[in-house]
């Protein structure tokens, strides 16, 4: 299993803590890749998919330092995935110049209901074919979501692309103020379907799946049952 920029960036804000970091679950031991207890970790079943996709993930504070977030799953899987704590006045250069890189069509994925008419692109036809599509995703509670995209000028000129899911999302770990809202690994998930990747969004759901049923069985202490995800990530 390869070391990647979620787990990086976890070692740099834990550094920079005065003190600890007291979220629920937080005093528990874990396997700190995967943030699962130990006896359902699935660390060994993780590998790299092949993609035309990148990922950034631009996120609130300590939301990395949460064990139930599920944007590191992005990372396990997706080579050129990059994530960095949001500021509004303060960004991090390294950011800054990805996002300039002319290599990259960067996008933001956020609601359209909360963007101009005007940033909003279409899935099927807006998509550029001779770079790199960077996908930013912000990465927080909903409050602070809609904070990172009312109050980042960095990113004002982006495109947006905006899912509106039928389905509910089937995350439960933290519930949503919407009914309609996703978790990060799921909107990554549609974001590789839009790029006809549907092996690689089935990956990333699959792996979704068995993260959210092994941190609800670790939250109740439960062995694994014989009818879960787990196993088809075991034989994929």
């Amino acid at each position: 299993m390869r070391i990647h920029a979620l787990h990086r960036l976890y070692e740099q804000r834990l550094s920079q803590s005065t003190r600890p970091f007291l979220a629920r679950g937080g005093r528990i031991k874990r396997c700190l890749n995967c943030m699962l207890l130990p006896y359902l970790c699935i660390c060994p079943f993780k590998k790299n998919v092949k993609t035309n996709s990148a990922f950034l993930l631009l996120m609130y504070d300590d939301e990395i330092l949460k064990p139930s977030n599920t944007g590191r799953l992005i990372a396990d899987l997706v080579p050129d995935t990059f994530a960095y704590i949001w500021s509004r006045t303060e960004p991090d250069n390294e950011m800054l110049q990805l996002l300039n890189d002319p290599k990259w069509q960067p996008i933001v994925i956020f609601p359209a209901e909360y963007s101009q008419p005007e940033r909003l692109i279409d899935s099927t036809h807006d998509i550029a074919t001779d770079k790199k599509v960077l996908f930013i995703l912000l990465d927080g509670s909903w409050a602070q979501a809609k904070k990172m995209f009312r109050k980042s000028p960095y990113l004002d000129a982006l495109p947006v692309l905006s899912f509106s899911p039928q389905k509910l999302s089937r995350y439960l770990v933290r519930k949503a103020v919407k009914d309609n809202q996703l978790a990060t690994a799921e909107v990554a998930s549609l974001a590789l379907s839009v790029l006809g990747e549907q092996e690689n969004a089935k990956q990333l759901a699959l792996l979704f799946d068995v993260f959210k049923e092994n941190y609800m069985l670790g939250k109740e202490r439960k062995p694994l049952p014989d009818d879960l995800a787990f196993y088809s990530l075991q034989r994929g």
